[in-house]
């Protein structure tokens, strides 16, 4: 039984002495999704713990077999992406902020070679930040897409079923994303296209 269905298991006979490990689970990469996708870190936090307090809202009402059978990562991140959206378009004369950490802190780290010089690191943190400019140019579906799919690791099919589009739809849009993304991309970073195969896992 894998992290997830144990914590569900748990949330469905005691809510209240369970969801403190959901948050401890869950909390850090909600708020990475929510900062992806807006850009600004005081609006993530808002979003993420709203979308805590919506989770347990909503467990509260569930029964117990309903909780069980929840695939809990895809639907914190459709809460979360949902609140997001309507943050977003509370702020539509917000200009977008000039940067947000980079997508290599989630595992898209540029090669650094040891002996790397100071004129070299600067390089690098300039196409980090090309990339994370990038991001918040796309259009918020596809930048959704992106964010789901290469930031918080979910499946086609979860990050299809998290944004309630068709597979083809999400693959056609993350596709679109990393093409985007990589002409902001120095020369050297790691490339961020996937092949057909992950495409369709």
């Amino acid at each position: 039984m894998d992290t997830d269905d144990a914590l569900l298991a748990r949330l469905a006979v005691d809510l209240d002495a369970a969801f403190p490990a959901l948050v401890e689970a869950h909390a850090g990469r909600l708020y990475t999704i929510a900062h992806r996708y807006l850009g600004v870190s005081s609006d993530a936090e808002e979003v993420a713990q709203d979308a805590l307090v919506r989770a347990h809202a909503a467990l509260g009402g569930y029964e117990p077999d309903r909780i069980r059978g929840l695939r809990l990562k895809g639907w914190l991140a459709t809460i979360t992406v949902n609140l997001a959206r309507n943050r977003r378009r509370r702020v539509v004369d917000r200009r977008p902020p000039a940067s947000i950490e980079p997508l290599v802190a989630a595992g898209r780290e540029p090669r650094t070679p040891h002996g790397t010089g100071p004129v070299e690191l600067a390089e690098r943190r300039e196409a980090r930040q090309q990339l994370a400019d990038g991001l918040l140019t796309l259009a918020p579906s596809v930048r959704e897409a992106v964010v789901l799919r290469h930031v918080d690791g979910l499946s086609v099919a979860e990050t299809a079923a998290a944004l309630g589009r068709p597979e083809g739809t999400v693959k056609a849009q993350v596709h679109r994303g990393l093409a985007a993304l990589r002409a902001h991309l120095a020369p050297d970073f790691i490339d961020l296209t996937t092949t057909s195969k992950e495409l369709t896992a």
